[in-house]
């Protein structure tokens, strides 16, 4: 069956690159057409209306797609959790000054520390009378503005009055921060890295320093395609399965790299890719390394999807407005995230392991069953 995929450039779309460039899909009866776009609303659009029957996609966004939020409802099945982490937080060179400045000689890396400096600028700035700081991500139902809020939210900023928060296409994010329209941005690699290999700014931090395990990003389908054409929704789960046991191979990662290079693909050095999927990134233009073999996880333990992860992002959407907490809400949730194609896939497949995930969540210890008690103490 000819299945059409849309992506994101993004090293986490890792995956679905190598499930149709290893032939993955092809040794499943898969042709798997991958198309690259630019947005998250445009891949959205093209999954919800039909023209791809499966994408790359926010862990958040299929959810929310799934719950009807600020767009027509289409409820969406994860087939597979591509990637957690992965994401920078990133400052122009010119802010991170000033945000150094301000943490008066405290370790910047630390986020208690860049946090008490991020309000502290805020308030100079307002006392100057100077525009707020201005930051991008990637869509409103995201990781990367979650991560953003929870970071600020811990400092005491308000995300939605003490600064900007916009949203910014992936690929689009360097240019917006060389055009002065945004002081920093956090986006899935290898777009932080361009912007340090380019001279434009500073990783503050990797999005793992605020949320240990981030979920990021998924493979989902609609619904109605998996209760339509099951056994291609179960044979592109096992290539999807296959292909994470392969990128997640530390001797694969130098092959990899160059499959994502691609013109057609992401379009960056290979070196650069590289860097990302080993956890040794440049961090600024005097070439300072930071190395953590968790920067982007890639591995068959954190395929299956977790629901209780799907859940964490839910309670993120309750406590910023997007979403509200009742049953109905949370069953959608449940059924988006659902394990039963991935284990049925499992099933059929001789000596792979089911994996249980590994987990999320930072701050108040997180109960998937007691949503409310978690909003609660994260807030107070």
């Amino acid at each position: 069956m000819r299945i059409r995929a849309g992506f994101i450039p993004l090293v986490d779309a890792a995956v679905l690159v190598a499930a149709a460039d290893q032939g993955f899909a092809a040794a499943e009866g898969i042709e798997l057409e991958l198309v690259r776009e630019v947005s998250w609303s445009n891949v959205r659009d093209k999954l919800t209306l039909g023209h791809f029957e499966a994408a790359h996609i926010l862990a958040p966004l299929a959810i929310a797609i799934s719950l009807g939020l600020d767009y027509a409802r289409v409820p969406l099945s994860t087939l597979v959790s591509l990637n957690q982490n992965g994401s920078s937080f990133l400052l122009g060179n010119e802010t991170f000054r000033a945000l150094e400045e301000e943490a008066r000689g405290e370790p910047i890396g630390d986020p208690h520390v860049s946090g008490a400096a991020l309000k502290r600028l805020v308030a100079a700035r307002a006392a100057r009378g100077e525009g707020q700081l201005v930051f991008a991500m990637t869509f409103p139902f995201s990781p990367h503005n979650y991560l953003l809020r929870y970071w600020m939210a811990a400092a005491g900023i308000d995300p939605d009055r003490d600064v900007r928060l916009i949203v910014m296409p992936p690929p689009y994010m360097v240019d917006a921060l060389l055009s002065g329209h945004v002081h920093g941005f956090c986006v899935g690699a290898p777009w932080p890295s361009v912007a340090v290999e380019v001279g434009m700014g500073r990783i503050l931090h990797f999005g793992s320093d605020i949320v240990a395990n981030s979920p990021e990003k998924v493979l989902a389908t609609r619904a109605s395609f998996v209760a339509e054409h099951r056994e291609a929704a179960l044979a592109l789960t096992r290539a999807l399965i296959r292909a994470t046991a392969w990128c997640g191979a530390p001797e694969n990662r130098l092959a990899l790299a160059h499959l994502l290079a691609a013109p057609e693909r992401l379009n960056v050095g290979a070196d650069l890719i590289l860097r990302s999927l080993e956890g040794r990134l440049r961090i600024d233009l005097q070439g300072t390394v930071r190395e953590y073999s968790r920067y982007m996880v890639l591995e068959s333990a954190a395929a299956r999807p977790d629901v209780r992860q799907a859940l964490w992002l839910y309670a993120q959407m309750v406590r910023w407005g997007q979403a509200k907490l009742d049953d109905a809400g949370r069953s959608a949730v449940e059924r988006c995230y659902s394990p039963e194609i991935h284990d049925l896939a499992l099933e059929s497949m001789a000596g792979v392991e089911r994996g249980d995930g590994i987990g999320a969540f930072a701050g108040p210890a997180f109960d998937p069953h007691d949503l409310s008690t978690y909003l609660a103490e994260i807030d107070s």
